[in-house]
């Protein structure tokens, strides 16, 4: 996890190349549990810090919302380099603004073993190199 996670915070806005279904998916645990922690954060410390009571709805999350723009162009950008890996363009993420359907297609995408050997979009990752 720990080695996946450098590689794409060390790819941070880089939308070229490939990633693997493994970089991918420990990338979306780190940031569903680095999400978690924030809120925690957010409502047990910094919103009675601001006047608010621990967890009080309209309290604001400065912390939350901060760490969600911090991840997202890393997060865009693997995104990316996996529908690279299953030799797709990716602008097909685009998807994710029709409701459900578009979800339900990247999520399906994003499971699916990359393709073996070099494609058109850069050489395979370690895991499956030929």
């Amino acid at each position: 996890m720990i080695e996946a996670v450098q590689t794409v915070l060390r790819k941070y806005a880089v939308f070229s190349g490939r990633a693997s279904r493994s970089e991918y998916w420990w990338w979306i645990l780190f940031v569903v549990i680095v999400s978690i922690v924030s809120q925690i954060i957010d409502g047990a410390v910094v919103a009675p810090a601001l006047g608010f009571q621990a967890f009080e709805e309209g309290a604001g999350q400065p912390l939350s919302m901060l760490v969600s723009l911090a991840l997202l162009l890393p997060g865009l950008g693997v995104a990316v380099r996996r529908l690279h890996d299953i030799d797709h363009s990716g602008w097909w993420f685009l998807l994710i603004l029709v409701p459900i359907v578009g979800f339900l297609i990247l999520l399906y995408w994003f499971v699916q073993p990359g393709t073996k050997g070099d494609n058109q979009y850069g050489e395979a990752p370690l895991q499956y190199a030929s």
